[in-house]
């Protein structure tokens, strides 16, 4: 599996699809500082939001293979710039979490959002349906390299 790092605001689903690609049980916790679980690098939400704190994404993606932008679709917050994927060295994909929460319009203004970030390909999912989990483990399967 590709090494991951996920970036997304705060409570966007991060930790949860973390636990979900990582077959740990599924439970609440706030991520508070970087966090490696076997090939998943978990970010608090905070980098993201405060944007003097972005840098350390950028300098800890160097740690992974991918990038991954998590949307969460139930809400109506955008963190993401336009372009924003251009400043990591490595791959980004775009993540629409919480699909099972959200309406068909909301899932599509995630995937138009993340695309306008940069963020491709992009995988709708819901970690507590299991909605798109495999089409996303198959992508971080994938040879790195091909």
């Amino acid at each position: 599996m590709r090494k991951v790092i996920m970036v997304g605001h705060v409570a966007c689903g991060k930790t949860t699809l973390c636990q979900c690609l990582n077959g740990m049980e599924m439970k609440y916790k706030k991520t508070q500082a970087l966090e490696v679980i076997h090939k998943t690098i978990d970010t608090p939400g905070e980098y993201v939001e405060r944007r003097s704190l972005f840098h350390a994404l950028v300098v800890t993606s160097v740690e992974a293979d991918q990038v991954l932008f998590v949307q969460d679709a139930s809400q109506d917050r955008f963190m993401f710039s336009p372009g924003q994927a251009s400043a990591f060295p490595i791959p980004v994909a775009g993540v629409v979490s919480k699909a099972d929460m959200a309406t068909p319009r909301q899932v599509q203004d995630a995937i138009e959002l993340l695309e306008l970030a940069g963020a491709s390909p992009i995988f709708v999912v819901s970690a507590f349906t299991g909605q798109g989990i495999e089409a996303l483990r198959d992508f971080l399967e994938e040879d790195v390299d091909g």
